[in-house]
């Protein structure tokens, strides 16, 4: 299919387009989809079902910015954007703040022209405004367009991910320092196995249901402690509950419910591409600690046997906690690309200046955590 795209694109005139009307982009996931299977560095935040409904609920009316590329009627590159005018004006990707990872899509096939003609569109359409990037994994699409800017750009690290190898538990077991921090973790599956710990994955007609339940979960997990505060409004749940039933049924996404005897006592959410398999979300009772249910091992060997069916990284995702240390797993950075007009490089400037100062408060906690493990 690769190649038959391939050709096509070079017999064919390529077409740029901006779309700013939500009804287009909403048309576009039959052809969204093909475009993100053929390109191997997106992740399920790159998904049409998470960025369509993450629009609805965190958008603003007349600041889409979709940037489309097509070879015949071939969709062959897509930036996904929003305009944004405060602290700076800005075009930033779409999902940001709730995704972990930020991208545009780009046909893997792709010999230049697309990727010249994306950047060309993106370069028309930030006009005033600053083109900011957060969030980039390491050999993520939009590089090949931080390569071709023309005007001032600067790159600058974003957030941590540990990321671990898609193997399964027995395999990271295996990769722990010492045998005694293996047989504690196999004194904790056995712990979990004599509580009667069960799991289920939920299907495609449950996923809304077992979706609440974790909500509600994660609510009460975190009673009285330092909970993200955009997990609990209406806006996030309403886009959980529209995004995650479609990518159960297109395998982006594994609800996965934990029960003992007939009471959930656990519900997490683990996204799917490719590439990887990631723990999302999760929601688990405060008795199942009182029980001495080691909740963290219960999740990753879940996640492992979802990570050991092809997908090549078992990603921690954002977020440099020292529990996740355990495990031995490396820590990627993230990127921030960004890249300017001329007339706009004030605004680069005052974009550095903020992440500089970011970088450095996130730079005393990583060695304060360090610190706390040796």
């Amino acid at each position: 299919m690769t190649a038959t795209v391939t050709a096509r694109a070079r017999a064919v005139r390529l077409t740029a387009e901006l779309v700013t009307d939500p009804d287009v982009f909403a048309s576009l996931a039959p052809a969204w989809g093909r475009l993100a299977g053929r390109c191997a560095a997106a992740t399920p935040f790159q998904s049409h079902a998470w960025l369509h409904s993450w629009w609805l609920s965190y958008g603003r009316p007349g600041r889409l910015r979709l940037l489309l590329v097509r070879a015949g009627r071939d969709l062959v590159a897509a930036a996904p954007l929003t305009l944004v005018c405060r602290p700076l004006p800005a075009l930033l990707p779409l999902g940001t703040g709730i995704s972990d990872y930020a991208d545009v899509l780009l046909d893997d096939a792709d010999d230049g022209r697309v990727a010249d003609a994306l950047t060309a569109l993106l370069a028309d359409t930030a006009r005033t405004a600053l083109v900011d990037f957060r969030e980039v994994r390491p050999g993520g699409a939009v590089e090949r367009v931080y390569d071709r800017w023309r005007g001032p750009r600067r790159t600058v690290p974003d957030s941590p991910c540990l990321e671990l190898p898609a193997l399964p538990m027995d395999g990271l077991i295996a990769r722990l320092p010492s045998g005694k921090s293996g047989q504690r973790v196999r004194a904790k599956l056995r712990r979990l196995d004599a509580l009667g710990v069960r799991r289920r994955t939920v299907g495609p007609q449950e996923v809304e249901t077992a979706l609440v339940r974790l909500l509600a979960l994660h609510r009460l997990q975190w009673q009285g402690r330092g909970v993200t505060s955009e997990h609990l409004r209406p806006r996030f749940r309403a886009h959980l509950l529209r995004a995650v039933g479609p990518m159960v049924r297109s395998g982006n996404a594994v609800v996965t419910e934990f029960r003992i005897g007939e009471e959930v006592v656990a519900v997490d959410l683990t996204l799917l591409s490719g590439g990887m398999a990631g723990g999302y979300l999760y929601g688990a009772h405060p008795g199942l600690r009182e029980r001495r249910a080691d909740v963290a091992v219960m999740l990753l060997d879940a996640c492992a046997g979802l990570a050991g069916g092809g997908h090549g990284t078992l990603s921690l995702l954002r977020g440099d906690e020292p529990y996740k240390h355990h495990w031995r797993p490396e820590r990627v950075v993230n990127q921030r690309l960004l890249m300017a007009r001329r007339h706009t490089a004030p605004l680069l400037t005052a974009a550095l200046c903020g992440a500089g100062a970011r970088q450095r408060g996130r730079e005393v906690r990583h060695r304060w955590r360090a610190r706390g493990q040796d």
